[in-house]
């Protein structure tokens, strides 16, 4: 699904509105095109890299499409687990006193941390 979602995010980019088999060109205006929707910026030695990956990335989607997947369930998970909680059950505990001891710098019921927010 994933590689499907990029196919066609690329199809879409390319404005080919064909269904069947979607030939895509990566070309540098491609590339220009991404980095500004991702806002990212790059050196021409790195877009000429990342040409390259998204090529490869198309090579495999296409051989991908060779694959026969009739009768293929999608996958939703990758195993049979669901998430599995605990019981939270308080294992040990600790006094104000032995929580302040090793605190650095305290106050007389506080542990005092450097401020990380500023106006």
């Amino acid at each position: 699904m994933f590689i499907t979602n990029i196919k066609y995010i690329l199809d879409l980019l390319l404005s080919s509105p064909s269904k069947d088999k979607i030939e895509m060109k990566i070309d540098s205006d491609l590339i220009n095109k991404l980095a500004e929707l991702a806002k990212l910026e790059f050196n021409n030695e790195d877009a000429l890299e990342i040409q390259k990956n998204l090529g490869n990335i198309l090579d495999l989607v296409e051989k991908l499409q060779e694959v026969d997947t009739d009768g293929v369930e999608p996958l939703v998970f990758m195993n049979g687990n669901t998430n599995v909680f605990r019981a939270d059950k308080v294992k040990q505990l600790i006094s104000k006193e032995e929580a302040l001891k090793n605190a650095p710098n305290k106050d007389s019921d506080y542990i005092k941390v450097p401020k990380v927010i500023s106006k």
